[in-house]
């Protein structure tokens, strides 16, 4: 199988970053939480950890995710949050999101949500519970929130739905996926970024539809929180997405099609995915 690996320094973006968010610089990882941090100098101007850190060989990392898919088609992006080292394999590709677009209505809602707002936001990111997400999309114009969070946060190929109705056809790729993580540890006030991590953190192996979720990113020996995302295209097309942060170090973003298997064979090739991409990192 033929691999192609794309390596850049994160982010390598030309849109416009919002504000307050230094692109030419990456996030520290505190000693005792999953959340990144930052120190400051004799100035009183925060700035990252001075730290050397050595990337990780992340070329390697993808080729191997890749090679151990044995069906199906992938997408991966990686982010090393310490060196800010990138990777990917067709990772500018857009793919039909699922349930990964809950992560985009939360960072739109967050900001003005209302004690019931957060109710249904807990159940649409920890029990991907597609009611709660209903509730939020049709009362905060979930195909303006599409549009307002990607010119925030600068996603370069992250589109609305055609039909309003079908919140499960917003498009994204696995960079803007890793890249909109990358906001959220990074962007969001601490007391917003706490509310998603915290949520999906919290997340159940059995979703509120009866899917189990507990695959790739999510499975047992993964130290990771995560969003999940399925999809099933009539006749036979499923859409199986995994998307998180992982040993509070890395952002990663899995995105895949599979055409006439079981959900259970797309979930155990993602698992294979996870093992084989995670396996050379340190």
């Amino acid at each position: 199988m033929a691999v192609t690996v794309a390596v850049a320094l994160y982010p390598s973006r030309t849109a416009v970053e919002p504000t307050g968010y230094a692109a030419a610089s990456a996030p520290s990882i505190s000693s005792d939480s999953s959340h990144p941090s930052a120190s400051s100098d004799s100035s009183g101007t925060t700035s990252p950890s001075s730290a050397t850190v050595t990337a990780p060989d992340l070329p390697t990392a993808i080729a191997a995710a890749v090679a151990a898919s044995s069906e199906g088609d992938l997408a991966v992006s990686v982010l090393d949050l310490e060196t800010g080292a990138t990777a990917g394999s067709r990772s500018a590709e857009p793919f039909p999101t699922a349930s990964l677009r809950k992560l985009l209505v939360a960072v739109d809602v967050l900001p003005s949500a209302s004690a019931d707002d957060r109710e249904l936001l807990v159940r649409a990111l920890s029990l991907s519970d597609d009611s709660a997400m209903n509730a939020l999309w049709d009362r905060h114009d979930g195909m303006g929130a599409i549009t307002r969070v990607a010119t925030r946060v600068g996603l370069v190929a992250t589109s609305p739905p055609t039909d309003p109705t079908q919140w499960g056809d917003v498009t994204m790729s696995a960079d803007d996926v890793v890249h909109l993580y990358r906001y959220i540890l990074t962007g969001l006030p601490a007391d917003q970024r706490d509310f998603i991590v915290d949520a999906l953190g919290s997340a159940p192996d059995t979703a509120a539809d009866g899917f189990d979720q507990g695959f790739a990113l999510m499975g047992p020996d993964v130290d990771a929180y995560a969003k999940q995302g399925w999809m099933w295209y009539l006749p036979a097309d499923l859409y199986l997405h995994s998307a998180g942060i992982v040993r509070s170090r890395y952002v990663v973003a899995i995105l895949s099609l599979h055409s006439g298997v079981p959900a259970a064979t797309a979930e155990a090739t993602l698992d294979a995915v996870t093992t084989a991409l995670l396996t050379p990192l340190p």
